[in-house]
């Protein structure tokens, strides 16, 4: 029994070995998780957070982990990138970024350029490399970080103007690509020293076609499987997400860029009707989460302060070349010719922030052991670090500043959205009713939504049942899954409007809180009972796809109404577009009597 426990003994301390590093990985990823209460909560850049959490458990901090495994990190970043952008197209409709598609692609491939061959020559005289070594550290930290940017956007409570939004969620998806490609061929030539721009043109063409031809063959195959095989419930989100690993994998075989693959596959999965949509969302989102949490601190435990202590200083110089001359003069030259005005030039040129892309990026020298690879390894983590302090914790009043973004006034409702097997149109989406919400005030809904279900005091009723609603009901109602995130404004309290400007009001413009009745008095409007009792921005509310914006148009035969001004969400002006002929036939006796119509409305509001 004795020599037994002898035998044994070396195999139960391996076992242990491994107990050990289960335990010891868990508790890093426990710790970053917890630690974004903290961050969220004072604003601090997360994926910094993370990556000091992995430099204090590393082997020069009180953690003592002795980690120098760069093939497992690249390896873990890979597939960590992979989720990160597929996820970003998941999230990306197509129409958002239609309009912007042409600046976004010139900042993701001649930006990324521009940017490296700027920072080139700071890296150069820096850091005494040669011109290829400073160009490929400028290739290293050219590209933005699309988490970076929109978990920072996020936890600083902003809404970016849909323009400069999408713009940056664009490039940000695409640049990655091209800055992984041109490090690569400069990695290449370093190694090799041979390579000429005719091979290196020919080398990013078949990257980027059979990496485009992957994605959208993958997506398609993708939403077929997805529509067509009955898969068992609660399998539908890890089939997607190892899809998208397939999609990345076969496209980087076939020498095609993989990155471009998973995010053209995201977009096409997105922007299709699937089954179990808002499970995969939900699962890539906390799939994304866990893959920047372990590859962050990954990438700490490989950095040394000791070390990055000694390239300290000229990596800040490089930071500093970057942020106030590389990224600006790329931003500058790639959007002259497109309509965007100073102010979002600043912006975009500001939040070109560095994260984990970069750091990424700077293990390949490590991977394939480039002399002085730990140096590129040291100043991508110095500019990341300054990018995410300076820039990031900046991005808010920046925002604010250069008016490109306005503040969240509300936090978005608790929305649980439901797929109804056996069609793909319709869903079911519930909420809680709150006492403010526009819904309980004015009970209004949209009319492609309809009410199904209320849930009160545990007990499931009709909306006849349960008519009227009490505040702390919870409602459920179908609604296509394209639209379930519009109903979050009917459920949220609503934010304080302003009266509108009586200047603001003349021929053709009214107010928002005058009624279809009385808009058919004047115009000969046809509205039934019902509708006449609504206001023209209850009528916006209901009809629209969409919040409110100026300039969103709803046909009223026989004129058009126009949104003219918002406030507190809704339609606080309405513009009145009317026939040609009947606007130039007889437009003084429809201007007086439309005059002294709002002129009896705004003295009895007035109290005059």
């Amino acid at each position: 029994m004795l020599l037994f426990v002898k035998v044994q003994f070396p195999r139960m301390a391996s076992l242990d070995q491994v107990s050990i590093a289960i335990l010891l990985g868990a508790v890093l990823v426990m710790a970053g998780i917890l630690s974004s209460l903290l961050a969220l909560r004072f604003g601090a850049p997360l994926l910094l957070v993370f990556l000091v959490i992995g430099m204090l458990a590393g082997d020069t901090g009180p953690g003592q982990i002795h980690f120098n495994d760069v093939r497992t990190t690249f390896l873990v970043g890979s597939v960590a990138l992979a989720l990160i952008l597929f996820d970003g197209g998941l999230r990306t409709k197509f129409q958002s970024i239609r309009t912007v598609l042409a600046p976004s692609m010139v900042l993701a491939t001649i930006g990324v350029l521009v940017t490296a061959l700027v920072t080139a020559p700071a890296a150069k005289y820096a850091l005494d490399l040669n011109w290829t070594e400073s160009l490929l550290v400028g290739a290293v930290v050219a590209s933005t970080d699309a988490a970076a940017v929109f978990l920072l956007v996020h936890t600083q409570g902003l809404r970016l103007r849909p323009r400069v939004g999408a713009t940056l969620e664009a490039e940000s998806g695409t640049n990655d690509p091209f800055a992984i490609f041109l490090t690569l061929m400069l990695v290449k030539f370093i190694t090799i020293g041979e390579s000429s721009p005719g091979d290196v043109a020919m080398e990013f063409a078949r990257e980027g076609l059979l990496g485009a031809v992957a994605g959208v063959i993958g997506g398609r195959l993708v939403v077929v499987a997805l529509n067509r095989m009955p898969l068992p419930q609660g399998l539908h989100a890890p089939f997607v997400a190892t899809a998208a690993l397939v999609i990345f994998g076969a496209a980087q075989m076939a020498h095609g860029s993989g990155f471009l693959a998973v995010y053209l596959a995201g977009i096409i999965i997105g922007n299709r009707p699937t089954r179990a949509h808002n499970s995969v969302v939900t699962f890539l989102d906390a799939a994304t989460w866990l893959a920047q949490i372990v590859m962050f601190v990954l990438l700490g435990l490989l950095a040394s302060p000791q070390r990055l202590l000694d390239s300290v200083v000229p990596a800040v110089l490089v930071a500093v070349v970057l942020m106030v001359a590389a990224r600006p003069l790329a931003v500058y030259l790639c959007l002259l010719p497109f309509r965007f005005n100073w102010r979002e030039k600043i912006f975009i040129a500001w939040t070109g922030l560095r994260g984990a892309v970069a750091i990424f990026l700077a293990s390949i020298p490590l991977l394939v052991g480039l002399p002085k690879a730990y140096l590129y390894f040291d100043v991508a983590f110095v500019v990341v670090v300054i990018s995410l302090l300076l820039q990031g914790w900046t991005l808010g009043p920046a925002a604010r500043l250069l008016h490109v973004a306005l503040p969240r006034v509300d936090r978005a409702p608790r929305r649980v959205e439901l797929d109804l097997p056996g069609q793909l149109e319709q869903q079911l989406v519930g909420y809680s009713v709150r006492p403010k919400s526009l819904y309980f005030r004015r009970g209004l809904i949209p009319s492609w939504s309809k009410p199904t279900l209320v849930i009160r005091d545990q007990r499931i009723l009709s909306p006849a049942e349960a008519d009227p609603i009490a505040a702390g009901d919870y409602i459920y109602l179908l609604a296509p899954p394209e639209k379930a995130e519009a109903l979050d404004r009917f459920f949220v309290d609503m934010a304080p409007s302003s009266a509108p400007d009586p200047h603001l009001l003349g021929d053709f413009m009214v107010s928002g809180e005058h009624t279809l009745g009385e808009l058919a008095e004047i115009y000969g409007v046809s509205a039934e009972e019902e509708q006449a009792k609504l206001t023209l921005s209850d009528y916006f509310d209901i009809h629209l796809d969409h919040a409110p914006k100026e300039g969103a148009e709803l046909v009223l035969d026989p004129i058009v109404l126009v949104a003219r001004s918002i406030s507190g969400g809704r339609v606080n002006v309405v513009g009145l577009r009317l026939p040609e002929d009947e606007e130039v036939a007889a437009p003084l006796t429809r201007r007086q009597a439309m005059k002294r119509k709002l002129a009896d409305i705004w003295s009895s509001v007035a109290g005059v």
